[in-house]
């Protein structure tokens, strides 16, 4: 099965896109090629909708299989069919691009370090998970610097083992680092994954789909 894919001509397929166990959150104009990698890739359900009136749906989402973080600017249709699939927190402060800012999955949930702290416990509560706040390679929009599933957790090549370390106190899976793209640092800006599969961004080498499957378990 090809492991790669772009959004419209752009590798950067994790900013259009949110997998969030087994469904696939994804702009309502989402090429039909597009529409079909991800499918049969991950085997999830396809949810088509913007949120606040945007594609840019990965950087605007986050989650686990217990419920949806989303922007507080999502409108109520939005936020309506969010809801037909997950439970939805709202994040009405002004660091609300919860994609960017949160990267979660049954197990923890990490946070951009200067998320205020209530905000960060309410995240936590509402996916039932244990927070960490941290950076990663130095990088506080954790949700782009990292990917996480159930089955493992890939970040940016340059996180501290210091970071490396905090993150996995908490994650309770094995932890990565690696790069996608041809050497992008933002691991989440270009691959989309959860247990059944992944997908990455064309520009992706071999090295680094190889890295991926390492990591999330895929090797056979």
């Amino acid at each position: 099965m090809e492991r790669t894919i772009t959004f419209a001509g752009d590798p950067n397929i994790g900013v259009f896109a949110r997998v969030v166990g087994d469904i696939a959150i994804i702009p309502p104009d989402s090429p039909e090629e597009f529409k079909t990698a991800v499918r049969d890739a991950l085997k999830v359900q396809l949810v088509e909708t913007t949120i606040q009136g945007s594609s840019i749906i990965g950087s605007l989402v986050a989650g686990n299989s217990r419920g949806v973080v989303v922007s507080g600017l999502a409108t109520e249709e939005e936020v309506g069919l969010l809801a037909e699939y997950r439970e939805v927190l709202l994040l009405t402060e002004h660091m609300n691009a919860a994609g960017n800012v949160i990267l979660a999955n049954d197990t923890f949930a990490a946070v951009h370090p200067d998320m205020p702290s209530e905000m960060g416990k309410a995240i936590a509560e509402f996916l039932g998970v244990e927070l960490v706040s941290l950076t990663l390679g130095g990088v506080k929009t954790v949700g782009m610097a990292g990917v996480a599933t159930n089955k493992g957790v890939i970040v940016h090549p340059r996180a501290s083992g210091a970071e490396l370390a905090r993150l996995e106190t908490v994650a309770k899976v094995p932890v990565g680092t690696g790069t996608i793209n041809m050497g992008s640092n933002l691991v989440g800006t270009g691959l989309l994954v959860n247990e059944s599969g992944y997908i990455a961004g064309n520009a992706t080498s071999g090295f680094e789909l190889g890295r991926v499957e390492d990591v999330f378990g895929f090797l056979e």
